[in-house]
């Protein structure tokens, strides 16, 4: 997807040939599957999550639950759809809730249901190694694991597994994350090299809550 500027606020996308032929089949066959499009294009949905999210927000293209995909038309975006655009994730980010790698699972348990939240995000000296979700904990609790006893590193996903996010980029980027990896929130990461080595600091997150919150400030002419 390539943004051309226009005239009077408002910017004009040309899309991928790929996200092209999407729009294509939608118009010539609305209200149309993401299976159905996947099928005609020889593609995995898998695949086609990152350009339908792409042409969804960007307006081209109109999703419906239970209804499928239909075409909508819209080639250029307002000042206001703009403004989410850019968006800087230093701009929504929130607190994260670490927790080092060594904590047990009973008092990982405990920190994710006092600070409410939906994921945790597991450090090692420091630094990222890992991040554990309510499925996660609620897998190995049913599996019989001893809470008290075994490390919530033992089972968390791992570096370089983690979808990650970082300041400069844009809420539009980091929602379409969200959407394609289908996780609950990214952690915002600080990059630091150490003799020769990448590492990475937790310096906030961003979930599905600071995208709406995004989103309903605009709609209120807050942002």
């Amino acid at each position: 997807m390539y943004v051309t500027y226009l005239e009077k606020g408002v910017i004009s996308i040309e899309y991928s040939e790929r996200q092209q032929k999407i729009i294509d089949i939608v118009r010539n066959n609305e209200p149309i599957t993401s299976e159905f499009i996947a099928n005609r294009l020889n593609v995995t949905r898998a695949t086609l999550r990152p350009d339908l999210a792409i042409l969804t927000m960007s307006g081209m293209l109109d999703a419906r639950p239970k209804v499928g995909y239909l075409f909508t038309g819209n080639n250029a975006i307002n000042l206001v759809s703009e403004q989410i655009k850019k968006t800087k994730v230093s701009q929504i980010k929130s607190m994260p809730i670490v927790v080092d790698e060594q904590t047990s699972l009973y008092d990982a348990i405990v920190t994710l249901f006092l600070e409410d939240v939906g994921t945790i995000y597991i450090i090692s000296n420091g630094y990222l190694c890992g991040v554990a979700s309510r499925k996660d904990f609620l897998k190995n609790i049913m599996g019989g694991s001893d809470m008290h006893k075994v490390p919530v590193g033992l089972i968390m996903t791992r570096m370089p597994n983690i979808i990650m996010t970082h300041e400069d980029e844009t809420a539009i980027e980091a929602a379409i994350k969200i959407i394609v990896h289908e996780v609950d929130s990214l952690p915002v990461v600080e990059k630091i090299l150490q003799n020769g080595k990448e590492y990475f600091k937790v310096i906030g997150k961003v979930s599905k809550t600071n995208i709406t919150k995004l989103f309903v400030d605009i709609g209120r002419q807050k942002v």
